[in-house]
C-alpha cells in the first residue's frame, strides 16, 4: 500500500519531475550538430519540431526518449512501491516536468510523447489504444496536434472501456494539461492555419 505521507507524495513527484523535465530534444539535436532547437521551427523542444530540421533519425530519438522519461518514471515507482497512486504521481510530475523543466526556465514542450509513455507504462492496453487514436487522427488530418489532442480527449474513454476507473483523475489532469500546451494549435486549427507535417508554414 502507497504511504500516503506528504513528505513521500512530494519524493515520488520530484523524482518523476526530475526525469521529465530533462530536454531530450535539445540534447539530441546539438548532438546531431543541428544547433538550437529553442531558435528553429515553432521553437518547441519536442519531437515534431526536431523533425522541422529534416533529420528523421533525430527526431525519432527525441520521441523514443521522451517517452520513455515518462515510462520510466512510473515504472521506478511501480518497481519500488508496487502502488498505483506513486505510480500515477510520478507520471504525472514526468509530464509536468517536460512541459515546464526548470533548466529551460520553465518554458518546455507540449509533452504529447511524454504523456503516451506514461499512459503505455502505467497500462499498456490503454496506452496502445490512445497511441492508435493517435496515428489514426494524424493519418487523416496530416497535422500533428490534431493527433495529439484526439488521443489526449480518448484516453478516458479508453481507460473506463478498459475498466481502469482508477487511472480516470489522472486521465482527465493529462488531457486537460495538453489541450492547455495546445491553446495556441487550437486558435489556428480554428483558423486554418496549422501547418500540416511535410508542410511549410
Amino acid at each position: 500500500m502507497f504511504n500516503t505521507d506528504p513528505t513521500t507524495i512530494v519524493l515520488w513527484a520530484l523524482i518523476g519531475y526530475l526525469l521529465g523535465s530533462v530536454p531530450f530534444g535539445i540534447v539530441i539535436t546539438r548532438l546531431f550538430g543541428l544547433g538550437d532547437l529553442r531558435k528553429i521551427g515553432s521553437g518547441n523542444i519536442g519531437a515534431t519540431n526536431v523533425l522541422r530540421t529534416g533529420n528523421k533519425p533525430a527526431a525519432l530519438a527525441t520521441l523514443v526518449l521522451d517517452s520513455s522519461k515518462g515510462a520510466i518514471a512510473v515504472l521506478i515507482a511501480k518497481f519500488v512501491t508496487g502502488d498505483v497512486a506513486a505510480m500515477q504521481i510520478a507520471g504525472l510530475a514526468a509530464f509536468a516536468g517536460h512541459c515546464y523543466p526548470v533548466w529551460l526556465k520553465f518554458k518546455g514542450g507540449k509533452g504529447v510523447a511524454t504523456y503516451l509513455g506514461v499512459v503505455l507504462a502505467i497500462s499498456w492496453p490503454v496506452g496502445l489504444l490512445c497511441c492508435a487514436t493517435w496515428a489514426f487522427a494524424f493519418a487523416i488530418s496530416r497535422i500533428s496536434s490534431v493527433g495529439a489532442l484526439v488521443a489526449a480527449m480518448s484516453t478516458t474513454v479508453w481507460m473506463f472501456f478498459m475498466a481502469r476507473t482508477d487511472l480516470l483523475l489522472m486521465g482527465f489532469c493529462l488531457t486537460a494539461l495538453i489541450y492547455w500546451r495546445h491553446r495556441e494549435n487550437l486558435a489556428r486549427i480554428k483558423a486554418g492555419t496549422e501547418p500540416k507535417v511535410g508542410k511549410k508554414k
